[in-house]
């Protein structure tokens, strides 16, 4: 079996890939923090990614990694800057210097939070963040782009939407993501013998999506679940997102309106 490294092991979605991934690979489990324990085909490796030489021996001898390490929601600049801007670049680099030759890393639909749910985009869609967080997805984008194209480092950047075991509300039927969905995108990520550099869309087969994921399919991509099983229950007592237009016509919900101003341009805003 592949050796594969999985950044943020400790966290709900790397729970998730142990679980579904369990059997296929062997797996070098990350984090900041100890794992309570490890199972058949995992080992554990203590490591904070803004340290470059625990990141390298995180990374050593490992034939692909599962970036999902680093900040998951919104928060100041320091703390996005220091674990989602140093801790990615300090992970591929780490990548180029020990020989690591496929990265799938963890993007999010918040990089491309700002389009209008009215408008379906690709994977050729340019970034349009909804945050800070969102800004540090799309840099990891174009950090993959550049480490393939530069140092042959192989990536596939999966713009994920929500994982869980089910959509909760809304704008989740949109974009949400089954675990079982997830590890099948990063299987073929790992596997495909043909990628170098791919944007996909991490969502299942969802009717009412506003993502168009040919390229996706047309790696093998075949979704299992879909959110409009859902619908009926989630429908009978919710109707809107986030109660605020603004933040309800965008694809990235209230992280598109966290701090915002009403209207940037409004005569006399200063």
């Amino acid at each position: 079996m592949k050796t594969i490294l999985l950044t943020g092991a400790g966290g709900g979605v790397g729970t998730f890939m142990r679980a579904e991934l369990k059997g296929r690979y062997k797996l070098r489990l990350s984090d900041r923090s100890p794992l309570a324990e490890c199972g058949p085909d995992e080992e554990f490796v203590q490591a904070d990614l803004t340290d470059m030489d625990a990141t390298r021996k995180a990374v050593a001898g490992v034939d692909g990694i599962i970036h999902l390490g680093g900040y998951s929601v919104e928060a100041d600049w320091d703390t996005i800057h220091t674990a989602n801007f140093i801790g990615t670049y300090n992970l591929y680099e780490a990548a180029r210097l020990e020989g690591a030759k496929r990265v799938i890393f963890a993007s999010s639909n918040h990089a491309v939070g700002f389009h209008e749910r009215t408008n379906t985009i690709d994977h050729t869609t340019a970034p349009r963040p909804d945050s800070r967080y969102g800004l540090s997805k799309a840099f990891g984008e174009s950090l993959s782009s550049l480490y393939a194209d530069k140092y042959g480092v192989e990536s596939m950047c999966i713009r994920i939407g929500n994982v869980g075991t089910e959509p909760i509300d809304v704008r989740r039927m949109s974009i949400w993501l089954s675990p079982r969905d997830l590890a099948q995108l990063v299987c073929i990520g790992l596997d495909h013998p043909d990628i170098k550099y791919e944007i996909v869309y991490g969502m299942s087969d969802n009717a009412r999506s506003w993502w168009d994921n040919s390229n996706a399919t047309r790696l093998g991509y075949k979704p299992q679940d879909k959110s409009e099983d859902f619908a009926e229950q989630i429908l009978a007592t919710k109707t809107s997102d986030t109660g605020n237009l603004i933040g309800d016509l965008k694809q990235g919900g209230d992280f598109v309106t966290f701090e915002a101003v009403d209207d940037p341009f409004k005569p006399g805003l200063k």
